[in-house]
């Protein structure tokens, strides 16, 4: 055992001898490794070396049982700073320093009091720790720095002989759970040990978290189960989730990266309500299916063709959670403006554009430590007059006051213009409307001119982080290459337009894989349009990307080399865990023989890391940094896009005409009235001969996809269709 280490164990041992229950946690962190956290703190000295012989390095934990921690958050936190006789009346308590520059003050609890944790309770920043709580202790050491006691006030003396809290302290925090209870106090302590106890039995049943197999789903559930399911209170959470789930997670997570997930837990909606679990009469018993308070995706194989044999078709976790709009920073200021002077304030169209206006800004300028930069294809889809042209013509405007306007483009004439115009500009932003009139091109062309645009779109995409050589025209000398083409692209599309203009050969070949789609649904309310000027913090940032040009050369013969953004290791654990799961889809595509499947998750990684990056941008252009929040964002609206597209292509793209019909057959009967239309409505609506119509019924009939139904309508029976998803057979059905 090295001299440090023997210098914690005989902290430890020092701490125990006055009379402080001690436990070890991870080293260099402060996670508990004993397998009930801080319940396992005892003043045993021999249970503490075995426990310090087997772990030299671990740091110390002292259970707060008794005592009352404040802890106070950050150097410069201003709690007390106004009040010096407030802050004198701590002074006379042990005070721990921490490593990032926060304050520990040690108190023992008034008798008749029985404090738990507490957050922010006493002033943001400035938490508690009680029964059921623990501190990290000196001279435990956490991202290289240890924690340490303040000059002559060091931790000397057993837990008795410490000062009560100052009675302002002890009127704040009220009197906590009394010691002495009455019949009815008891009962609520003890329903409420009830139901922490019923929690942990759920608790222990669910899956752990690793790694690569949907950790960061599985953790949020588990938090989701405490905090909603439940109803414990957050701090309270935390500490369980600390103690009895995260010993058995590979790796175990950080306390912060566990309070996010509580947070998250506690702050967004569920599809049950708040103590759902612990107010249900049928108790449905440990490790029940909580798909019905989590919201759990289907398990189902994204991505297959809906006519194999035994592979159900794609859920749809339908359109974009409204939450994953926002990006702090500058993506979100430019929303706001956009959606504040538009006639029709379309929040997705909004989105898409500030999305892609930072991701232009930040081309050729930053890189993550993958090298991934921040070229997008970005696709809203809405109806005609859902201002999808107010977002472009924001972009054009603030491109346009810093003065960029050369590097805007709007529509692609071919592929060889495409190149002509990054050889001059190598970065810039192309804002296009009606894309799926582009794709229709593509796909009916006779000659190669449009067969080139998609060629050359893809290859642009790859090359971002390389050269891309510029065509040889014959009897010419070389034209020269393209130094790292950041091409960014905004398309706005009619949805059923954009869907039917693909082609098989498109969801295959990249195209489909490489673009992020979102859909603004139905056209919002409108409002009287108004001019206002740019705000100024707006014009301010896109200047600073415009006029930021790190590598060498002069602006005319500028070779970038784009500044690394650093990833924070919670934000890395996140993106590679979010590569691995989208690796386990890629596999389990490969397996069944769905090409689109594969192409479309061999993306998924990518893309988050890309987005991963523009969030760091638009949160702070001058510092910034790849943070969990990104990553976890980035995640979460990859996963959830990749879903949805392969949901919609699948129900939209056909492999030829006669599919085609089918698909558009089943669209109609999908967005009918309990999924079902009378014949004579529905033949109507397909425009079709009669001849035609009976073969796509008998096609689909065949496949189980319709069924078809008697109906009593003015005294007379006739036929309808139903639509089959998700539905048993009703009676009454029609034979052929």
């Amino acid at each position: 055992m090295s001299h440090a280490n023997g210098q914690i164990l005989d902290a430890a041992l020092a701490y125990a001898r006055l009379g402080y229950a001690v436990f070890p946690c991870a080293p260099g962190g402060k996670v508990p490794i004993t397998k009930h956290g801080c319940k396992d703190a005892t003043t045993d000295e021999k249970q503490i070396e075995a426990w310090w012989r087997q772990h030299p390095s671990a740091n110390i934990g002292i259970a707060t049982a008794g005592l009352l921690v404040v802890d106070v958050d950050g150097a410069k936190n201003p709690w007390l700073a106004d009040q010096p006789e407030k802050r004198q009346e701590l002074a006379c308590t042990p005070l721990s320093l921490t490593p990032g520059g926060g304050r520990h003050h040690l108190f023992r609890q008034p008798t008749g009091r029985a404090w738990g944790n507490t957050t922010g309770k006493l002033a943001p920043k400035v938490d508690t720790r009680g029964n059921g709580g623990y501190i990290i202790a000196p001279p435990s050491v956490v991202d290289g720095k240890a924690y340490r006691w303040a000059e002559n006030r060091g931790l000397n003396r057993p837990p008795r002989d410490l000062v009560e809290p100052p009675s302002w302290l002890v009127t704040v925090l009220g009197n906590g759970c009394p010691q002495s209870r009455t019949v009815k106090q008891s009962r609520t302590v003890q329903a409420s040990e009830d139901v922490e106890w019923r929690a942990l039995a759920y608790l222990d049943a669910m899956p752990s978290a690793v790694s690569g197999q949907g950790g960061h789903n599985a953790t949020y559930a588990a938090a989701t189960v405490l905090v909603h399911g439940f109803g414990i209170a957050p701090d309270r959470a935390l500490d369980l989730l600390l103690a009895h789930y995260n010993p058995r997670c590979q790796p175990q997570w950080t306390e912060k990266e566990l309070r996010h997930k509580v947070e998250d837990a506690a702050s967004k909606p569920h599809m049950q309500s708040f103590g759902w679990l612990r107010d249900r009469q049928d108790d449905p018993g440990p490790g029940a299916d909580l798909s019905a308070l989590l919201g759990e995706a289907d398990t189902t194989v994204p991505g297959l063709p809906a006519d194999e044999p035994g592979v159900p078709s794609p859920p749809d976790p339908g359109p974009l959670p409204e939450e994953l709009l926002r990006v702090p920073g500058f993506i979100s200021e430019v929303m706001d403006y956009c959606l504040q002077t538009a006639p029709y304030p379309n929040a997705v169209m909004a989105f898409c554009a500030a999305i892609a206006l930072q991701a232009f800004l930040a081309g050729r300028k930053v890189r993550d430590p993958g090298d991934n930069r921040t070229n997008v294809y970005l696709l809203g889809l809405g109806h005609s007059a859902a201002s999808k042209d107010h977002p472009r013509k924001v972009n054009a405007r603030i491109v346009h006051e810093i003065g960029l306007a050369s590097c805007l483009g709007d529509r692609f004439a071919s592929g060889e213009g495409i190149q002509d115009a990054l050889f001059i500009k190598p970065c810039m932003l192309f804002q296009t409307d009606e894309i799926d009139g582009m794709l229709q091109q593509i796909n009916k062309a006779q000659d190669a001119r449009h067969e080139n645009i998609m060629s050359t779109l893809l290859t642009m995409y790859s090359a971002a982080n390389s050269v891309f050589p510029m065509r040889r025209k014959a009897g010419k000398e070389s034209p020269g290459a393209i130094d790292q083409p950041c091409l960014v692209l905004f398309g706005t599309a009619i949805p059923n337009h954009y869907y039917q203009a693909l082609s098989e050969r498109m969801l295959t070949n990249g195209f489909f894989a490489r673009m992020i789609i979102l859909e603004s649904g139905p056209r919002p309310r409108g409002q009287e349009p108004t001019i206002r000027n740019l705000p100024p913090r707006i014009l301010a940032v896109a200047k600073w990307w415009a006029d930021f040009h790190p590598g060498t050369g002069n602006l005319e013969n500028w070779h970038p080399v784009p500044a690394v953004v650093e990833q924070t290791e919670e934000a890395n654990r996140a993106l590679v865990e979010a590569r691995e799961e989208a690796e386990v889809e890629y596999a389990k595509a490969e397996q069944k023989g769905d090409p689109v499947g594969t192409t479309v998750w061999g993306r998924v990684s990518e893309q988050a890391r890309k987005l991963a990056l523009i969030y760091a941008a638009s949160e702070n252009h001058e510092s910034p940094r790849i943070g969990l929040a990104a990553a976890e964002w980035a995640t979460r609206f990859v996963m959830h896009q990749t879903r949805r597209m392969l949901f919609m292509a699948q129900t939209h793209v056909a492999d030829n005409p006669f599919h085609a019909e089918c698909l558009k057959f089943t669209q109609k009967l999908r967005d009918a009235p309990g999924r079902t239309l009378p014949h004579s409505k529905l033949l109507k609506r397909m425009k079709l001969d009669a001849q035609a119509f009976q073969k796509i019924v008998q096609t689909l009939v065949q496949q189980g996809d319709i069924e078809v139904v008697a109906v009593r309508t003015a005294g007379r029976t006739g036929i309808a269709y139903r639509l089959m998803e998700g539905e048993a057979s009703g009676t009454g059905r029609v034979k052929g």
